[in-house]
């Protein structure tokens, strides 16, 4: 039947993979306040459109739902005044980046760097302010993992931050010391959990490191903004904020930077009382349309591999008895998740370790038992070492699997990197198991962690898809752990429906259907039909939020930097 007024904009001459099994394909569609009015082929299109309706001609292009990040810290970010050490291998690479950094800014009351790598610390060993020492000087230097669950700090550092061996436990982390001598080392552990957090955050400001500032956090977060709406993303689920970093979205609204919707998950450390809770839920009352939504807590049971700090069921290889901690014992953490899924909270985990991910799976058991089942959609975030037996809970339980292909790619966890070595290659068939999650009936919602990696969703759909090397230069191009590949339309579903689901956002967004937000993008390349090798590369030509056309022939470079 034809309309009763025009269309807003119709999008003609495209392959629309819309991700609704009820309508797979269509060729053209129409936008009416913001929302999709119709769907169908190209030759019934004209019925749509008035003198003022804006055409968008896809030239045959793929058109996708908008990519939902479903794990993406806009607010850490990259940041332009840290010296970059993404891709140094070697201690003495480290070394030249910061020297030149130094040199160039002989002024500058810090050096900061972000995204260093453990592996390029010889030895397997952990970094030492002793390490940084030679080119630092009496500079102080403040030095972030590329995961940001650790900083690393030189003696000059350590002394403006006041750590030494009677004042170790800091409200921005712990900082380890030498067995013999009890004095820091200069590396800090648990960052992620206390540093990022909001007294973590405000001790780093009175203590004058300008990485914890506000302006600085603006930066980044504006930066990672315009990045996010270039590659397509029109949904970022930002995953841990204090109620203070609720005004920088508030900012960036009112600056015209905030194109991409936003869901932002609120941090729950140890020690979050009733009253903080109460203000949760109150902020999220506040913050509750399409553009800005508050509403989830995020928490940890477990840290991260590579640094050994993750909890694991048997021994880190080569470390004797050691399992890595989880930061509350399980029956605390039970009747933890329990009260809050009694409050109504919806709860994204920290989990990489296989006994941090049973950890949290018990958890919802007990939390379902005490309260009955309901359709709380509590999240394990990672999924990086699951034993076979947790595989079927996820369905059981309700649990989404929100992960990140590019973690698992070789050349960052593979053979001869330390998360590979530091489980060993008989627990490898655990890592990062994709298709078996899918194949058992889990929801999968897929996202970058950037700025752990890449942002953009054709990488962590390569990887996905391959589990190879992005270049061939490192790894030799060999797939690792290639049987928990998925194919290109699941992966597609995860970085679109699966992470809408996820978030509650299935009756709004991620499939192109009738009545949902007209959020959609316009890719360069065929991704559904191009060999995987050839999806790497692939843009967004034209991206599309609330049928207003955002961004044109988008191109960005977006690499990695250290949250």
């Amino acid at each position: 039947m034809p309309p009763t007024t025009q269309a807003d904009l119709v999008l003609v001459n495209a392959r629309i993979h819309t991700v609704d099994p009820l309508l797979p394909e269509a060729e053209a569609l129409a936008v009416r306040d913001g929302r999709i009015a119709w769907l169908g082929a190209d030759s019934e299109a004209a019925q749509w459109t008035g003198p003022d309706t804006e055409i968008v001609d896809a030239g045959g292009g793929l058109v996708l739902p908008g990519f939902i990040d479903a794990h993406n810290h806009v607010r850490l970010g990259s940041d332009d005044a840290c010296v970059q050490l993404a891709g140094v291998r070697t201690l003495d690479g480290i070394h030249e980046r910061i020297r030149a950094w130094h040199t160039a800014h002989p002024d500058a009351e810090w050096i900061e760097a972000e995204a260093f790598d453990y592996s390029a610390i010889p030895g397997g060993r952990m970094p030492r302010a002793s390490d940084l020492d030679p080119v630092t000087g009496d500079t102080p230097a403040f030095v972030l993992s590329y995961d940001v669950h650790t900083a690393w700090l030189n003696t000059a550092a350590l002394r403006r931050l006041g750590i030494d061996k009677g004042r170790t436990s800091l409200p921005f982390g712990e900082a380890e010391t030498d067995p013999a001598t009890g004095e820091p080392t200069g590396f800090i552990k648990d960052f992620a959990v206390k540093g990022l957090s909001r007294d973590g955050h405000r001790a780093l400001r009175a203590l004058g490191v300008p990485w914890a500032s506000p302006d600085r956090q603006y930066g980044r977060l504006a930066q990672s903004l315009d990045d996010a709406i270039s590659y397509g993303i029109t949904t970022v689920v930002e995953p841990q904020n204090s109620l203070d970093d609720l005004a920088l979205y508030e900012r960036a609204r009112t600056e015209g930077r905030l194109r991409s919707r936003i869901v932002a998950a609120l941090f729950h450390p140890r020690g979050t009382t009733e009253a903080d809770l109460d203000d949760f839920a109150a902020a999220a009352r506040t913050f509750d349309d399409d553009r800005l939504n508050v509403g989830p807590l995020k928490l940890y049971i477990d840290d991260v591999v590579e640094p050994r700090t993750a909890a694991l069921l048997e021994p880190y290889t080569g470390c004797g008895h050691h399992r890595g901690d989880t930061f509350y014992p399980p029956e605390e953490f039970a009747e933890l998740l329990t009260r809050l899924d009694a409050r109504g909270f919806q709860c994204f985990v920290h989990a990489t370790g296989d006994r941090g991910i049973r950890t949290v799976l018990d958890a919802v058991e007990r939390a379902r038992t005490k309260n009955g089942p309901r359709d709380a959609r509590h999240q394990v975030v990672h999924v990086e070492c699951l034993d076979p037996e947790g595989t079927p809970r996820f369905k059981e339980l309700g649990v989404v699997a929100c992960m990140q292909p590019r973690h698992c790619a070789p050349e960052i966890a593979g053979p001869g990197k330390d998360w590979a070595q530091n489980v060993g290659e008989e627990r490898w068939h655990k890592a990062w198991p994709m298709r078996s999650l899918h194949e058992a009936g889990a929801v999968l919602a897929f996202s970058s962690d950037w700025n752990v990696a890449e942002m953009d969703p054709m990488v962590g759909i390569y990887t996905a898809v391959t589990r190879r090397p992005l270049n061939n230069d490192d790894g030799g191009g060999e797939p690792w752990m290639p049987g928990e590949t998925v194919d290109v339309a699941t992966a597609v579903h995860g970085y679109t429906m699966g992470s809408a689901y996820a978030n509650f956002l299935e009756n709004e967004r991620g499939s192109l259907t009738v009545g949902k937000l007209a959020d959609f993008v316009v890719l360069s390349r065929d991704i559904l039909r191009l060999a995987p090798e050839d999806i790497p590369g692939t843009v967004a030509e034209t991206v599309v939020v609330g049928g207003e056309v955002v961004v044109t022939a988008s191109r960005c470079a977006g690499t990695p930097g250290g949250s």
